[in-house]
């Protein structure tokens, strides 16, 4: 399944068909040269489901491209062939890329999936992703990874690497007006109404999926860096706990960026995520946005912009606070090709392959026997995240999901419901699951 807008520079296409194209084009082949994609094409094919195709040889997207090299390593290792089928929203009226893969896995369309974590655990819910916990590669896991993706005692997804959203800073311009990075809430908006007051219409590029951070990061960090986690997680559970006792703060917070003109939350519903609002930050007509780690890694994100770009964490009372969240790769536990599949993932995330894949994009591995150096960039991220400082937007040990429910919710928000309305609809989801 595919958008009809897609970007020109994506296809599926392996770079040795992308290497067969060319030949056929020519008058004087090298006899046999057919034969490599012949021998792949009789392969078994394993059907994989992901937001993105694989990618031209030349391509500039380096996390895809890494991301092709771990199914290329399982392909020649298995003798299998891995078939991407993709989607990619063109516009914020279709389908999310979530909606299409919950319909995908209940109808059993692919053999294996890269979710989001809300997909992942209500799938993991319904029993109709494969427990990987016994898997080779699932014992070299760090800990806050196990957690994030176990639903119901089973390891749902195991993800390449660990999801951290920060704020994406244009440093000059900070320095162009005197401003020190922001540590706390007080902090932000304080540069936000100086950028403001100089012409800068907008000081936040925002986009209808990630404005959630915020939210997390002024609700949950007291929760995941104060001595009281268990507890406050099992109250949680319980309904001892309300989910709007932690998230009024960081709602409150962000509508009152939005009231005072700092986010165009209007024009933000109708973005897609880096492709609206991407092109001011890199013309540096907007200071600040927000974004996933390897989005400075890749260049047709953040990769190289014309200015000091710096990543830092969300402003929190405990300071700069990292966001992270788990992607993972999901079995169907009906998959045709169970064996097959298990045995492809225990290829791609081997220690081996997550090293090259960690290498080549500089992003945190989720082996805990995988570590690489990142980019001056994400440098203040990076040593926050060391320090054990950082709030998880998704931990499938809570019963009630996330990452998703809050985004939907912080949409309600930016189409003009109250806080107090937004925390009802915490409350409301919250008596439902624990019914």
């Amino acid at each position: 399944m595919k958008s009809n807008k897609k970007k020109s520079a994506a296809v599926i296409m392996a770079g040795v068909m992308a290497l067969m194209a060319v030949s056929c084009g020519q008058k004087n082949n090298v006899p046999g040269e057919n034969l490599i994609a012949d021998e792949k094409s009789s392969r078994k094919a394993i059907e994989l489901f992901v937001p993105m195709e694989r990618s031209k040889p030349d391509a500039e997207n380096v996390a895809r491209t890494a991301f092709d090299n771990t199914i290329i390593m399982a392909e020649e290792e298995l003798g299998l062939t891995v078939a991407y089928n993709t989607y990619t929203a063109a516009d914020y009226q279709e389908k999310s890329y979530d909606d299409v893969a919950i319909d995908r896995i209940r109808s059993g369309m692919d053999d294996f999936y890269l979710v989001n974590p809300d997909v992942l655990q209500k799938m993991g819910e319904e029993d109709l992703l494969e427990d990987l916990s016994d898997l080779e590669c699932a014992k070299n896991l760090r800990e806050v990874v196990k957690t994030a993706n176990t639903v119901n005692g089973k390891l749902v997804g195991i993800p390449q690497e660990v999801v951290v959203y920060g704020l994406f800073v244009n440093k000059d311009m900070f320095d162009q007006y005197k401003l020190k990075l922001p540590n706390t809430p007080d902090e932000f908006k304080e540069c936000c109404r100086v950028f403001k007051e100089n012409g800068i219409e907008t000081p936040i590029g925002a986009n209808r999926w990630w404005l959630e951070t915020f939210v997390f990061a002024q609700a949950f960090a007291d929760l995941y860096n104060g001595d009281n986690m268990e507890t406050e997680l099992e109250a949680l559970n319980s309904g001892e706990r309300k989910y709007s006792d932690y998230m009024r703060k960081g709602f409150e917070y962000l509508k009152e960026l939005i009231d005072l003109g700092y986010i165009d939350a209007e024009t933000a519903l109708t973005y897609e995520a880096i492709e609206g609002e991407g092109a001011d930050f890199m013309a540096q007509k907007t200071p600040i946005v927000m974004a996933y780690w390897s989005a400075a890694n890749a260049d047709t994100a953040y990769g190289k912009p014309d200015f000091n770009m710096q990543v830092i964490g969300f402003p929190s009372d405990r300071g700069q606070m990292p966001v992270m969240s788990m992607t993972g790769m999901s079995i169907q536990k009906d998959s045709e090709n169970l064996e097959d599949t298990r045995n492809i993932l225990e290829v791609i995330l081997s220690d081996e392959a997550l090293k090259m894949y960690a290498e080549t994009n500089k992003v945190i591995s989720p082996s805990k026997n995988v570590e690489v150096e990142c980019i001056p960039a994400l440098k203040p991220l990076n040593d926050a995240v060391n320090e054990g400082r950082y709030v998880l937007a998704s931990n499938a040990g809570l019963k009630v999901e996330q990452w998703g429910n809050t985004c939907l919710i912080v949409r309600k928000l930016m189409e003009g419901a109250s806080v107090d309305e937004c925390m009802a609809e915490f409350d409301r989801l919250q008596e439902e699951t624990l019914k």
